[in-house]
Formats: structure tokens, C-alpha cells, sequence
């Protein structure tokens, strides 16, 4: 009879602690340089603005060159 418990419990301590926890998967995001802005990029909301005219999903503005580089989620 010990044995029996000794061995349903090392076989659910093996199932449960096997970190069998949901893994969350983050989307990759992807930018590419507007085509449509034009000038230095000081504002990131009209950056996303000009993005989504361009059918990214936002965009913002980045590097020593200010350049607005617009937002989309990859596949």
C-alpha cells in the first residue's frame, strides 16, 4: 500500500513539475522608414499619424537623423 502511494505521488510530482505553464509568445514588430513624412521627425504622434495613412499601425521617431520609421506587426 505504500508503495502505491509513493508511486502516484512520484508520477503527479513528475506531470506537475514539469513546468507545463502556458508560454506566452509575443508578435515580432517590424518598421520600415516612412515614405510619406517629410523633414526632421520631432513628433511621434504625427509620425503614427503619417504611418497609418501608409497602413502601418503607428510609427515613431528615432536615430540622429530624426527619420520616422513606421510600426507593424509581422507574421
Amino acid at each position: 500500500m505504500k508503495f502505491l502511494f509513493q508511486l502516484q505521488f512520484c508520477c503527479c510530482s513528475s506531470f506537475f513539475g514539469t513546468g507545463m505553464e502556458p508560454i506566452v509568445v509575443e508578435a515580432r514588430v517590424c518598421e520600415s522608414l516612412s515614405h510619406s513624412f517629410k523633414g526632421l521627425c520631432f513628433s511621434s504622434t504625427n509620425c503614427g499619424n503619417i504611418c497609418k495613412t501608409e497602413g502601418f499601425t503607428g510609427g515613431h521617431c528615432r536615430g540622429f537623423r530624426r527619420r520616422c520609421f513606421c510600426t507593424k506587426h509581422c507574421v
